[in-house]
């Protein structure tokens, strides 16, 4: 039995190259946006403000903001609020990262990739 392939997706020079293009320019794309998004700041805050952590696009911790009225207080709540405070600028690099990247693959998930 022999398979047969539509007549405009032969694999003809001009459709191979054409796609090797498109796939060069994705990738260019992706590449530009990981390096665009390791460039950014991402802030969080967490107890209304009482922790604030900024943390750059590669997921390291640039500060670390804590209200002096909060550290006088328990060290297990200050704990918690620095721990949500770090998640939640984590969970925007990933959610910024899986937006845009979206965009350039047309939603089609890229495994490996981000």
């Amino acid at each position: 039995m022999r398979a047969r392939v539509p007549k405009n997706m032969g694999g003809n020079a001009q459709n191979m190259n054409s796609m090797i293009r498109q796939a060069q320019k994705m990738q260019d794309q992706i590449t530009e946006l990981q390096d665009d998004i390791e460039a950014r700041e991402f802030t969080a805050t967490a107890g209304g403000g009482a922790v604030q952590v900024v943390m750059t696009g590669k997921k390291t911790i640039k500060t670390l903001t804590i209200d002096p009225e909060v550290a006088k207080d328990d060290v297990e709540m200050l704990q918690d609020l620095v721990t949500a405070a770090i998640n939640e600028a984590v969970a925007q690099i990933e959610q910024t990262t899986e937006d845009e990247m979206s965009k350039i693959t047309g939603g089609v998930s890229l495994p490996g990739l981000f």
